[in-house]
């Protein structure tokens, strides 16, 4: 971008602006990709500016130009197909968009109305919280699943036993204690992440 300054004698100076890319971005994309996630770019830069971002990135499917209703027409066109969509914004014209995704991050150093629609707000402003949630989630998924299971699996033998009498009271208690312990400490394991 090129701004051109000047006064009623004339031309003065030009400055030019370029974009760079926050620190680690290629990185999380990266990772993000790993996971089997789709990386998408949708921005409202002109069409070569984001082109040689989404190049720079590794990033195959990027729309350029668009406003804050294409934005949200194109989240709910990925929608409609069955995807699950994480938005990543920080401007004021992603806030439409933030609000309608299944899960939304606004970054800490972005606009004070995009973070108020956002689900989480990276306060650091670096990309690789955005990574570093996902994995989170992830795992969380993994502990929530794991811990029904136990719970389930715990109360459809002990419960049968107990109401029958093939185990005492004071067994099905230390039993019942004991399944929670581990449930607690089958979570502790989120503590690691990061």
């Amino acid at each position: 971008i090129q701004v051109c300054i000047s006064d009623p004698a004339g031309w003065l100076a030009t400055v030019s602006f370029e974009e760079t890319l926050r620190s680690g971005a290629k990185k999380v994309v990266t990772e993000l990709q790993a996971r089997g996630l789709v990386v998408q770019l949708v921005s409202g830069d002109q069409s070569k500016a984001v082109q040689n971002l989404a190049q720079t990135l590794g990033i195959d499917a990027f729309i350029a130009g668009a406003t804050p209703e294409g934005k949200t027409a194109h989240l709910a066109q990925l929608q409609q197909q069955g995807h699950q969509v994480l938005m990543v914004g920080d401007g004021l014209n992603d806030a439409p968009v933030l609000s309608q995704a299944n899960v939304s991050v606004a970054m800490g150093t972005g606009a004070a109305l995009a973070q108020s629609q956002a689900d989480a707000i990276v306060q650091s402003a670096q990309l690789s919280e955005v990574s570093l949630l996902v994995e989170a989630a992830g795992q969380t998924l993994n502990v929530v699943r794991q811990n029904l299971i136990w719970a389930l699996g715990y109360n459809a033998i002990a419960v049968p036993f107990a109401a029958s009498g093939w185990m005492p009271p004071w067994l099905a208690g230390i039993g019942m204690a004991a399944s929670s312990l581990v449930v607690v400490l089958n979570a502790l394991k989120l503590r690691r992440i990061g």
